[in-house]
């Protein structure tokens, strides 16, 4: 089956090719581009790109690059022609240029056609005002409470138990998907829930294969699982929309069903809704699963680092009544916790760079940046950069000790920069100070595996999702957490 599925996608290409080659005649080649090639046409770099990301080596595929053209250089992902760019000013003109984010084609037919990434102009703008509203801190404070019940939830019902072996990242994923479900989209425990996590895992599963739609391949399913992502979103839509003015909107389906244009109607689309949802659900799940999944795999090789963060967390403890929530004003005294998060992704970035896309001409460096073009800039590669960071393989969260640091702006870019910058970065902060609280006071855990590796599926993924030995300290009373969530 691998070997007919294969001869059909080389069929489809080779067909591919011709089509472009005929049309691309036609074109006349924009001036000033960066160097480099664009490959065989529609092929182009994509299935080296593709494999350097599965082999964890993209950093040194585009090291290679820039040893061989430069910090810029043009190449075709994808089917489409796209400039690289690394570098802090590289970084910076990404964030702070008219160039706009996007999703490759294959990835937007998977998670909808009108996902928030998507949206350009002032749907984009009322959307992310939404997203950006819904999760401002003075809106987080009121459900710091609500995700501790979870965190604790959770840790007691698949953490606890004596001396056990747990694998760390599908825990921290179903951890991070169920703070989602309840604060974003109003879903509580059940079998709407547990079907959208199915069809959830699924969806990522299909978004780096070969994107040819036919009968069991790997693409035709992660489609199929985000069509049925989506209808179940929309049923969960109609089921807030009748709710409406019978409760506050205290999720953000509801809110985007609640943003009225000057008319008093509707302002976004059921669809525009539903698949901005995804982007969000996307966004928030798998990002900060895998960063406290890191942290986790850090900290059973850092005993100094874990004492200290032990010590920081009894001494909030000290002042908490048995079974007493976390509150926002606790959560600011976590500064070295958050300072071990913050050198995590720097070293382990959940994300090693995203696309963009030129909605006009536009220069950079000297060079042309046509229309249409995407542009790909690697993050990653900056923040380990020892002309930036000083041994940057070495763990050191006191590099983020102090704000006004000497490192040139947009340096470190984990949750993006300026109007660019992720939205949801107080939500993520929340969500990994809390877990991280009861984590270190409750457990003492140990790797199974001594190898530190990953791979990239595009995220990173530790060795075996990371099993660890676990243990319950002793000296501290199991959770308390309310049981009618």
């Amino acid at each position: 089956m691998d070997y007919l599925l294969t001869a059909v996608a080389l069929l489809v290409t080779a067909s591919s090719i011709c089509i472009h080659l005929v049309t691309r005649a036609k074109k006349p080649c924009p001036a000033e581009l960066p160097p480099g090639s664009l490959g065989l046409p529609v092929i182009g770099q994509t299935f080296g790109f593709l494999c350097a990301i599965r082999a964890n080596s993209v950093e040194e595929w585009i090291r290679d690059r820039i040893n061989r053209y430069g910090p810029v250089s043009k190449a075709s992902l994808f089917g489409t022609p796209t400039v690289l760019l690394a570098g802090p000013v590289a970084n910076k003109f990404v964030f702070f240029s008219s160039l706009m984010p996007m999703l490759p084609r294959s990835v937007q037919r998977i998670v909808g056609e009108r996902n928030v990434v998507s949206h350009h102009g002032d749907n984009q703008v009322r959307i992310r005002g939404a997203l950006s509203e819904f999760l401002e801190p003075d809106i987080l404070k009121m459900y710091v409470g609500r995700i501790d019940d979870i965190v604790r939830r959770h840790l007691d019902e698949n953490w606890s138990g004596g001396r056990t072996t747990v694998t760390v990242l599908p825990l921290m994923k179903r951890l991070t998907f169920d703070i989602l479900c309840a604060l974003l989209f109003g879903l509580e425990t059940g079998t709407v829930r547990d079907a959208l996590s199915d069809e959830l895992e699924r969806m990522f599963d299909g978004m780096l294969a070969i994107p040819v739609n036919l009968p069991f391949t790997a693409f035709r399913r992660s489609l199929g699982a985000g069509r049925r992502c989506r209808q179940l979103l929309h049923r969960i839509t109609r089921e807030n929309k009748a709710k409406l003015g019978a409760s506050p909107n205290n999720d953000l389906i509801s809110q985007l069903l609640s943003m009225t244009d000057d008319h008093g109607e509707q302002l976004l689309t059921n669809e525009e809704i539903v698949d901005s949802s995804v982007g969000t659900l996307i966004a928030g799940h798998d990002t900060t699963s895998t960063l406290m999944t890191f942290m986790v795999r850090q900290l059973a090789n850092d005993p100094a680092t874990l004492s200290s963060m032990v010590q920081e967390h009894e001494e909030i403890a000290k002042n908490k009544a048995d079974g007493e929530a976390l509150a926002w004003e606790d959560l600011s005294k976590m500064k070295l916790t958050w300072r071990v998060a913050q050198e995590t992704l720097r070293i382990v970035p959940p994300v090693f760079g995203s696309f963009r896309v030129a909605i006009e001409d536009i220069k950079f460096d000297g060079y042309c940046i046509p229309k249409g073009w995407q542009v790909l800039w690697a993050a990653s590669l900056t923040q380990m950069d020892p002309s930036i960071f000083h041994e940057p393989a070495k763990f050191d969260p006191s590099r983020f000790e102090s704000q006004s640091s000497a490192r040139p702006p947009c340096s470190f870019v984990a949750f993006g920069s300026g109007r660019r910058i992720c939205p949801g970065i107080e939500f993520a902060k929340v969500e990994t100070l809390v877990t991280m609280h009861y984590l270190v006071r409750q457990f003492r855990w140990k790797l199974c595996c001594k190898e530190n590796t990953f791979i990239r599926t595009p995220l990173p993924v530790p060795l075996q999702g990371l099993p660890i030995e676990l243990e319950h300290k002793p000296s501290l009373s199991p959770f308390k957490c309310d049981q009618t969530l």
